[in-house]
C-alpha cells in the first residue's frame, strides 16, 4: 500500500502548452449535457420500450446509476491531472505506454464514431422530406446516393467549427444546448398533458413483458448507456477550462444528473403517451407509420403536428450539437495519444486558435470511412457503448493505483470510502460490456486488435526514441479483456430464451445468463483490481509521467 522511502509521494502537473482556457464552468457543464443529447433521446425511447416494455424506465435509472460511479472516478483524476484527453493519458501515469495505448486506441475509435452516427442521426429524421438521402432495408435506414454527400458535408461542417478555436466551439454550444433542453421539456410536457395511459405500465404483458433481464440488454442496445457517455466532456476539455478544481466534478455529476431526471420523465410520457392500440401485439412490435422517426411518429398518432415538426428541427439541431462535441473529442484524443508519444507528434500541431488541427483533419477522414461499414444509426449503438466502456476502465483502476504511487498529491476533489468506488465503477464498465452481448463485442475486440497492429507498426517505424512499452505494468489489460471476452462468448443476456445449440457455437448464446453474469463479473473485477495494483508502475516512474509527459511542448503550426 505504502511507497519506498526514496521514492516521491506527490508530482508537479504539467499542463499543455499552446491550448487555450476559454471554457467556463456553465460552458463545460454544457459540454456534457450537449453530448448527452443527441440522437439518443429521439430514438431510445422507442428501442427501450420495444425491449423492456414498461420497464425501460428502470433502465434509464440504472444506467445513469452506473455511469455516475464512472464520472466520480474521473472526477478526482481530472481535478488532480487537467490535461487534454485525460481518458488516454491518465493510464499512461500509473500503468504506462501499453495500458494507455490500449484505453487511447479504443477510445478514439468510439469518438470517431460518435460524429457520424449523429449525421446518421439527422439524415434518418429529414428522410420522409428527403427520400433521396436513404434507403430503408430490412427496417434499417442506410445512406444512398445524394445522401453520400450531404454526410460528408456535414462532417466537413463539424470539423471547421472545431478548427475555429474552443472558444467559438463553447459559445455555440450554450446556445444549442439551451435550445435542446427547451425542445425536450416541452415535448414531455405535450406528451403528458395530450395523452396520459397509467395502463400502459401493466397491461400489456406486466411491467416487464419480457423479463426483468431486459432492464439491463436495453442500457447497451437500445442506446441508453450511448445517451449517457457524453458525461466525458469534463474530462477531455478539462485542460482548457478557467477552473478545472471547481468546473469538472460540476460538470461530470451535474450533466448526468440533469439528463437522468429529463430522460426518465421522458421515458415515462412516451409509454403513458401511447394510444392503447398501437400495443395489441406486444411491445416487441411496436411501431409508427413514421417509423424513421419515432418521437415525430407519436406526436402525429397524437395529432400534435407542430410537435411533430419541432422534433424534426430538433433532429438537425440535436445531432448537430452533439457531433460537434464529439468532433472536438476525437481531435482531443489524437492529441492525447501523441503527447504519450504513442501516435505521430504531427497530432500534437496546434494552430493560432490552439486547436490540434492535424487531429481534426485525422478525425474527419476516419470519420467519413465509417459510413461505409456503418451505414445505419442502429447499427453504431452496440459498438460505441462496449468500446466506451473497455476504454472507461482503466481510469477506474488509476484512481486506487494514484492513492498508492502519490498518496499526498493534492487531491481537491477526493472520493470517500478508499477502493469502494473505483472497484463500483470498474464493475459498472465491465457489466456494460457484458450487456452488449458478443456480436457486439466480437467487433470491438477485432477493431482493438487492428489497434495493436497500428502500435508496433508505429514503434517500429518511428525515428525518435519512444517511452518504454511497461507491457508488465499494463499486463492486467490484456488479461481483463480477455476474461470478459470468454465471458461475453458464453453469456446470453435475453432471457427466457432456450439455449439453442448452433448457436452457442457462434457465441452469445450460451449458458451465462444476466444474473450469474454479475456475479461472475463481480469476482472477475476485484481480482483485477488488485492484480493492477500489484503490477502498477513505481510512485518514481509515474511521478515522472505526471510530471514531463514526452513531447511536452507541442509545435505552434501558423
Amino acid at each position: 500500500m505504502g511507497t519506498p522511502a526514496d521514492s516521491p509521494t506527490r508530482a508537479t502537473v504539467q499542463l499543455d502548452h499552446g491550448v487555450r482556457r476559454d471554457v467556463n464552468k456553465i460552458s463545460l457543464l454544457f459540454t456534457g449535457v450537449g453530448a448527452i443529447i443527441g440522437s439518443g433521446w429521439l430514438f431510445g425511447a422507442l428501442y427501450a420500450s420495444q425491449i423492456a416494455g414498461p420497464a425501460a424506465i428502470l433502465s434509464w435509472v440504472v444506467g445513469a446509476i452506473m455511469v455516475l460511479f464512472i464520472g466520480f472516478a474521473y472526477a478526482e483524476l481530472s481535478v488532480m491531472f487537467p490535461v487534454v484527453g485525460g481518458i488516454i493519458r491518465f493510464p499512461h501515469y500509473s500503468f504506462g505506454s501499453f495500458a494507455s495505448y490500449s484505453a487511447g486506441w479504443i477510445s478514439w475509435l468510439a469518438a470517431a464514431a460518435v460524429t457520424p452516427i449523429e449525421v446518421l442521426a439527422t439524415m434518418q429524421y429529414a428522410y420522409p422530406y428527403a427520400g433521396w438521402l436513404m434507403t430503408p432495408a430490412e427496417g434499417e435506414y442506410l445512406v444512398s446516393g445524394y445522401g453520400w454527400l450531404i454526410a460528408i458535408a456535414l462532417m466537413a461542417l463539424y470539423s471547421t467549427i472545431n478548427a475555429l478555436g474552443v472558444g467559438v466551439f463553447a459559445r455555440l454550444n450554450n446556445i444549442l444546448v439551451w435550445w435542446k433542453l427547451a425542445v425536450i421539456v416541452l415535448v414531455i410536457v405535450v406528451f403528458f398533458a395530450v395523452s396520459f395511459n397509467p395502463g400502459n405500465l401493466t397491461e400489456f404483458g406486466g411491467f416487464t413483458p419480457e423479463g426483468a433481464g431486459t432492464i439491463f440488454t436495453a442500457i447497451p442496445a437500445a442506446g441508453v448507456a450511448f445517451s449517457y457517455l457524453g458525461f466525458r466532456n469534463g474530462v477531455e476539455f478539462a485542460g482548457e477550462t478557467n477552473n478545472p478544481q471547481r468546473n469538472v466534478p460540476f460538470a461530470l455529476i451535474g450533466s448526468v444528473v440533469i439528463t437522468a431526471i429529463i430522460y426518465v420523465l421522458l421515458q415515462i410520457a412516451f409509454v403513458t403517451g401511447l394510444p392503447q392500440r398501437l400495443l395489441g401485439d406486444g411491445w416487441g412490435e411496436l411501431t409508427f407509420a413514421e417509423s424513421a422517426g419515432p418521437l415525430a411518429g407519436l406526436a402525429l398518432v397524437l395529432g400534435v403536428v407542430w410537435t411533430a415538426w419541432l422534433l424534426r428541427i430538433d433532429a438537425v439541431i440535436s445531432p448537430a450539437d452533439t457531433g460537434l462535441i464529439y468532433a472536438g473529442v476525437t481531435t482531443r484524443l489524437s492529441y492525447a495519444n501523441a503527447r504519450n508519444d504513442n501516435a505521430p507528434q504531427a497530432l500534437t500541431r496546434l494552430n493560432r486558435r490552439g486547436v490540434p488541427w492535424v487531429s481534426v483533419l485525422l478525425m474527419f477522414v476516419v470519420g467519413c470511412f465509417f459510413f461505409l461499414p456503418f451505414p445505419a444509426w442502429s447499427k453504431f449503438i452496440g459498438f460505441i457503448t462496449s468500446a466506451f466502456a473497455v476504454s472507461f476502465a482503466p481510469g477506474c483502476l488509476v484512481v486506487g493505483a494514484m492513492r498508492r504511487q502519490l498518496p499526498d498529491q493534492d487531491r481537491p476533489f477526493r472520493l470517500p470510502g478508499g477502493d469502494t468506488i473505483p472497484l463500483l465503477a470498474f464493475f459498472s464498465s465491465n457489466l456494460l460490456v457484458f450487456w452488449s452481448t458478443w456480436p457486439i463485442n466480437e467487433k470491438m475486440l477485432i477493431g482493438l486488435l487492428a489497434g495493436y497492429v497500428v502500435f508496433v507498426i508505429y514503434h517500429v517505424t518511428t525515428k525518435h526514441d519512444t517511452p518504454p512499452v511497461d507491457f508488465k505494468s499494463g499486463s492486467w489489460f490484456p488479461v481483463w479483456l480477455a476474461g470478459l471476452m470468454v465471458l461475453s462468448y458464453f453469456g446470453d443476456v435475453t432471457p427466457n430464451q432456450p439455449v439453442d445449440e448452433a448457436l452457442l457455437l457462434q457465441g452469445g448464446d450460451g449458458p451465462v445468463g444476466v444474473g450469474l453474469g454479475a456475479l461472475i463479473i463481480a469476482g472477475w473485477s476485484v481480482l483485477i483490481y488488485y492484480y493492477a495494483m500489484a503490477v502498477r508502475l513505481s510512485s518514481r516512474r509515474t511521478a515522472a509521467y505526471v510530471e514531463k509527459t514526452p513531447t511536452d511542448a507541442p509545435t505552434t503550426a501558423g
